[in-house]
């Protein structure tokens, strides 16, 4: 099964250790290639995202795949890097690469308004709240793709609603629909053993996310006794919302802290 890669390789490399983005339920590659790609790339260091399976340019079908299955895919590909990536997850990848780490060692991790190790029933109340409606169609239906049905429930899911109509209609397109199978591990059959994860995390959220709470985000951040940062002004996307470049910023700030390099 081929999987897309996304890759940039800086004209001059000035980081020896590459860095491994994992994207979130809905989406592909593709997100992180608008504007994080470049800008780490730029700052000279080996960047690479990848589609999950069924996503995006990826090789595999959605239905039926399991949280198991997209970590399998993030090993496959972090397998093919030079040493060891520091791991970048948004939202359902950032539970992806909590799972990860539960068995692979990196130098470090980063989450970006990530599901938290203890499953989204939050999340999916937040959702209900919103719009029975979607939550009703999801359980009848099998699948998750009426979260992302139209553009004004994928503006509410993930941006602010300042973002421009012609943005929010280009990254509309680009949705996958997305499993329920996997759905069912984060609501508890697969969940994260944190005791297991010794991988030093950064843990971000966004203020104005409707999806997944600060307090999850808090939460999540106190598991790894880590603290969280939350950036105002900010919607679920924190890698496409208007204030990406100072969650990019932070990020390579914090892996020069760690010593990182």
């Amino acid at each position: 099964m081929k999987l897309e890669i996304i890759t940039r390789v800086p004209k001059t490399q000035t980081h020896k250790t590459p860095l491994l983005f994992v994207h979130g339920m809905w989406h592909g590659a593709w997100c992180w290639d608008e504007f994080f790609l470049p800008f780490f790339a730029d700052a000279g260091w080996h960047v690479t995202a990848l589609s999950l399976r069924g996503h995006a340019n990826s090789e595999g079908k959605i239905t039926g795949s399991s949280i198991a299955d997209y970590v399998q895919d993030v090993e496959e590909i972090a397998k093919t890097l030079p040493t060891p990536p520091v791991l970048i997850g948004h939202s359902m990848g950032g539970f992806i690469v909590q799972k990860f780490l539960e068995r692979n060692s990196t130098p470090a991790g980063v989450l970006l308004a990530s599901a938290p190790p203890y499953g989204v029933w939050n999340g999916t109340w937040r959702v209900f709240k919103h719009s029975p409606l979607t939550l009703l169609k999801i359980m009848t239906r099998f699948r998750l793709q009426p979260v992302v049905e139209t553009p004004e429930s994928t503006r509410w899911a993930f941006f602010s609603e300042e973002l421009p109509r012609e943005q929010l209609l280009k990254y509309h397109a680009q949705m996958n629909d997305e499993s329920f199978r996997m759905y069912l591990d984060l609501l508890g059959l697969n969940l994260v053993r944190t005791k297991k994860v010794k991988t030093p995390l950064l843990v971000l959220g966004a203020k104005n996310d409707n999806v997944i709470s600060n307090g999850d985000v808090e939460k999540t951040a106190r598991a790894y006794n880590s603290t969280a940062e939350i950036f105002p002004n900010m919607a679920h996307d924190m890698m496409l919302e208007k204030g990406w470049q100072a969650v990019a910023e932070r990020i390579m700030s914090w892996l020069k802290e760690k010593g990182i390099d």
